[in-house]
C-alpha cells in the first residue's frame, strides 16, 4: 500500500481491489454489538477540513473511532487560518503535536497534494476533496456500493470489468466524476458522461471514458447511472438557461428510470437537490443507493486507513484473541 492516497488515478487494479475487499472486512464490524477495532489504538488522525461536510467529514471521524484511533477535527472557521494563517503553518503546528495521518478537504485542488510532497509534515496525507480535483474514497465506496449492488453481497476479489456506469450532471466543477472516471477505469468499467457542453471541462474527450449530450440515448444500456449536483457555489457564470430547463434534458425522473435495466441503480454522492437532477420518486426508490453509499463510505475509509496505518495484513474482524481461539481447539 501507497504512504498517502491523494488521487484514485494512483491506484491499480490490485490496490483498488485489497481496498474494496478489505472494506468488505471491515463492514462486518458493523454488524458486531461492540463496533470497535483495536488496530489504531495509539494512533491520532486529524481530520483537517478547510471547507464545509456532513458526510465525509463524519464518515472518517466514525472510521477512525472504529479503528479506536485518537480524533482531532480541525475546521477552518473558528481557527487560526481565519486570522490569516497559512496551510504550511497550520500543517506543521499538527506535525509538532506528533499527528499520524491528516484527512484533508480543500477548496484548492492540489493542497493534499502539496502536504504530502513538501516535507512539511511526515504524516501520511489522505485526500477528502480538493477543489474540483479528486476526491478519491468517494469514487472507492462507490465502486464498493457498485460491486455489492451488481455482483452480490460479498463479491471479494472482483472488479467491475464489463460493467457500464453513466455519470450525469455538473461534470465540470465535480471531483467525485474525475475520481470515478480514473477508479472506475481502473476497475474495468466502461464510463459514460453525460452533460450540457457547457458543463463538460476542457479537454475531458481525452478521459477514458465516452461523451454524450443525450440522457436518454444512454440510458438503456447502463448498469448504473449517477446523478451529480450542480455545483451553483464553484459557478460564476450561467452554464444553462433555467433550472426547469437542465431538469428536463439531464434530470432523473421516474419515466428515465423505467427506461433504464431492471438491475440498474441510481446513485448520488449527496448533497441531492431533489427536483433539479433527481425526484423525489427516483431518490426514495428502493433502487437508488445513496444511504447504502453512506453506510459503505465508513467502512471505505476504515479499510483505507487500516491499510496505510495498520498494515497490509487482512483485517482482525474477530471478537477474541487468537491466543484464546487456539487454546479452546
Amino acid at each position: 500500500m501507497m504512504r498517502h492516497l491523494i488521487s484514485a488515478a494512483d491506484l491499480s487494479r490490485d490496490e483498488a481491489v485489497q481496498i474494496l475487499d478489505t472494506a468488505e472486512e471491515m463492514a462486518r464490524v458493523a454488524d458486531r454489538p461492540i463496533k470497535k477495532l483495536p488496530t489504531l489504538r495509539g494512533r491520532t488522525v486529524v481530520n483537517l477540513f478547510f471547507e464545509d461536510s456532513t458526510r465525509t467529514r463524519t464518515s472518517f471521524e466514525v472510521a477512525e473511532k472504529r479503528l479506536s484511533a485518537d480524533v482531532i477535527n480541525f475546521a477552518a472557521k473558528g481557527s487560526s487560518v481565519s486570522k490569516g494563517e497559512s496551510l504550511k503553518d497550520t500543517a506543521q503546528t499538527l506535525e509538532a503535536m506528533g499527528v499520524d495521518a491528516v484527512v484533508v478537504r480543500h477548496s484548492a485542488s492540489g493542497a493534499p497534494q502539496r502536504l504530502a510532497t513538501t516535507g512539511w509534515i511526515d504524516a501520511a496525507v489522505i485526500n477528502a476533496g480538493d477543489g474540483t480535483h479528486q476526491h478519491p474514497t468517494q469514487a472507492l465506496l462507490d465502486a464498493f456500493t457498485l460491486r455489492r449492488r451488481l455482483l452480490g453481497p460479498e463479491p471479494m476479489g472482483a472488479d467491475l470489468g464489463g460493467r457500464r456506469v453513466t455519470l450525469v450532471g455538473d461534470i465540470l466543477h465535480s471531483r467525485v466524476a474525475r475520481s470515478n472516471v480514473d477508479l472506475l477505469h481502473t476497475l474495468g468499467a466502461h464510463v459514460t458522461l453525460v452533460a450540457p457542453p457547457t458543463l463538460l471541462p476542457v479537454g475531458a474527450e481525452t478521459w477514458p471514458c465516452e461523451i454524450s449530450y443525450d440522457l436518454d440515448a444512454a440510458l438503456p444500456e447502463a448498469d448504473a447511472v449517477m446523478m451529480l449536483r450542480v455545483q451553483r457555489e464553484r459557478m460564476n457564470a450561467a452554464y444553462f438557461p433555467t433550472e426547469r430547463e437542465y431538469a428536463r434534458r439531464y434530470g432523473l425522473d421516474g419515466q428515465r428510470m423505467a427506461r433504464m435495466p431492471e438491475h440498474a441503480v441510481v446513485m448520488h454522492p449527496g448533497p441531492m437537490v431533489r427536483g433539479m437532477e433527481i425526484t423525489a420518486e427516483v431518490a426514495d426508490s428502493p433502487r437508488c443507493t445513496v444511504i447504502e453509499q453512506v453506510a459503505n463510505g465508513v467502512s471505505v475509509r476504515m479499510a483505507v486507513l487500516y491499510l496505510l496505518l495498520g498494515g497490509q495484513e487482512p483485517a482482525p474482524t474477530h471478537s477474541r484473541p487468537a491466543a484464546a481461539q487456539t487454546e479452546e481447539k
